[in-house]
């Protein structure tokens, strides 16, 4: 278990003790020689045959644990704690682009999209907001933040295909003002994408910086499929395929503590958001427990003083 120190500077106090095992160790040195000047060796042997190691310098011992525990107590150990119960911002930033109509996935990728969508919200707690996203060469809000999933569902069931380019940028951009727009959750982007950047004002580096300086995780879909998959034809008559930039949806995810997954079918899709829906990461806390160490030093400091002052107190 991690634990971490609100004051950590405090923690050089710790070097203390060293020095007083030494200073103790001496004074025990020179009372030793102080009794065999002044006594006889017979005398001597006796007195320190009569005494058990262990209990003559326990109280010192004990004090020295005291003292860490305190030092440990004035830099306010704290272990992490996920505040699931303040939830997280979910902003879901889906692509609405002319490729989405492909019908590599059942019946296509925007509608195969919309309902593994659909399923992730499903499953999220009532603590959690939700809103959706819509780009294609711009981007657009179909869905404020808001925690009432039903409203959310209902409005991605209401996107319709579009025929516009890629502005993943933009998309991003009105993402993470979402999920940043409500103080004290999680904020959370989820972009889906199966193109390439090719429009619209902001780019997709210009978003990732943008998210991080918002504190904002972004993890990141590609839609793609086991072979080309044809769009149309071009106005020279070329053919023109559904290409998947995943070197910018991996760049995103990864400068964002975020995760990049890729998906082949309405089958893998489905998966991802099923994994996604268990591994949200909600905002990190720390609990202190600076109380643990002053009980326990206090506890020390009784029985301590129970082996100096009680009836079978310890004498020099």
């Amino acid at each position: 278990m991690e634990i971490h120190f609100e004051y950590l500077y405090a923690l050089f106090l710790l070097l203390i003790i060293p020095g007083l095992y030494v200073l103790y160790a001496k004074y025990n040195s020179e009372k030793k020689d102080s009794i065999m000047k002044f006594s006889s060796l017979k005398i001597v042997k006796k007195s320190v045959m009569g005494k058990n190691f262990l209990r003559k310098h326990l109280p010192f011992v004990l004090m020295m644990g005291i003292l860490g525990l305190v030092i440990i107590g004035f830099a306010n150990p704290q272990i992490p704690t996920f505040s699931v119960e303040n939830g997280i911002n979910l902003s879901i930033v889906l692509d609405g682009s002319e490729s989405m109509a492909a019908t590599d996935y059942e019946p296509t990728r925007l509608d195969a999209a919309k309902n593994a969508i659909s399923n992730l919200i499903l499953k999220m707690g009532p603590q959690d907001n939700v809103g959706v996203v819509l780009f294609e060469s711009g981007a657009t809000t179909i869905s404020y933040l808001t925690p009432d999933k039903d409203k959310s569902i209902n409005a991605i069931s209401s996107i319709e295909q579009g025929q516009g380019a890629t502005a993943i940028g933009d998309g991003l951009a009105l993402g993470i003002d979402m999920a940043s727009s409500i103080p004290d959750k999680k904020g959370v982007v989820i972009l889906l994408s199966d193109g390439v950047h090719n429009s619209g004002l902001v780019t997709p580096q210009e978003a990732t910086e943008y998210a991080k300086v918002n504190g904002v995780q972004i993890h990141t879909i590609g839609l793609g499929s086991v072979e080309p998959v044809f769009l149309r034809d071009d106005i020279y008559g070329e053919p023109q395929y559904a290409e998947l930039d995943e070197d910018t949806l991996v760049t995103i995810a990864q400068q964002t503590s975020g995760n990049y997954y890729k998906s082949l079918d309405e089958q893998t899709l489905n998966e991802i958001f099923a994994n996604l829906s268990s591994n949200l990461d909600y905002e990190m806390e720390y609990s202190t427990i600076r109380d643990w160490f002053i009980a326990a030093a206090i506890v020390l400091l009784l029985i301590d003083a129970y082996l100096i002052y009680g009836r079978y107190r310890i004498v020099a």
